[in-house]
């Protein structure tokens, strides 16, 4: 190969390693990393702000003493509603004891698409707005469903991104173990 192949060799890798490079990626927003402010375990869980249906502000400071779990969610993600029937079976295995709250916020979908499915599913949890996704930022939320336990003291226990069995032995006993604290 004489020099001006290799020249000209160089050249082009050079060029295509440049367009390469230009070229952006898209990016799905479940594919992007978690926004500042996310939490993590064994730390003091955000503070959130969510309404109820009738305006009602509900916080995580208001429950200081119970074990919350928090459950982000939407009503066109299939692994949420396959993650459903378990939650409501969590639900109404704790629902009598005081030191237990289940929270549900819904996470960028329509209210009436979500209240058609859990009419559709017989589901009795409790379902929360967050307006303008700041709960969902405070806590990192890059998708749905995303799970935080948080103990009495306000300190995040369990962060499950994605879904779960929350009916199993193993999710009942991360539940139940701060109740007992």
């Amino acid at each position: 190969m004489n020099k001006k192949a290799v020249i000209l060799a160089v050249l082009f890798l050079v060029g295509l390693f440049v367009v390469v490079m230009s070229i952006k990626k898209e990016e799905r927003p479940e594919m992007r990393p978690a926004p500042e402010g996310g939490i993590a375990v064994g730390r003091p869980a955000s503070n959130f702000l969510v309404q109820d249906l009738e305006g009602r502000t509900y916080s995580l400071s208001a429950l200081s003493g119970s074990v919350v779990f928090i459950n982000f969610w939407a009503s066109w993600c299939q692994p949420c509603k396959e993650e459903m029937p378990s939650l409501q079976a969590l639900y109404n295995r704790f629902k009598g004891d005081p030191r237990f709250r289940l929270v549900t916020i819904l996470y960028r979908d329509d209210y009436e698409k979500a209240r058609a499915l859990m009419k559709t599913g017989n589901f009795e949890f409790p379902v929360l707005l967050d307006p303008g996704g700041k709960s969902a930022a405070a806590y990192g939320v890059t998708g749905v469903p995303e799970t935080y336990i948080v103990d009495k003291k306000g300190i995040l226990r369990e962060k499950v991104i994605g879904p779960a069995d929350w009916n199993s032995p193993q999710a009942i006993a991360v539940v139940a173990t701060p109740l007992q604290e």
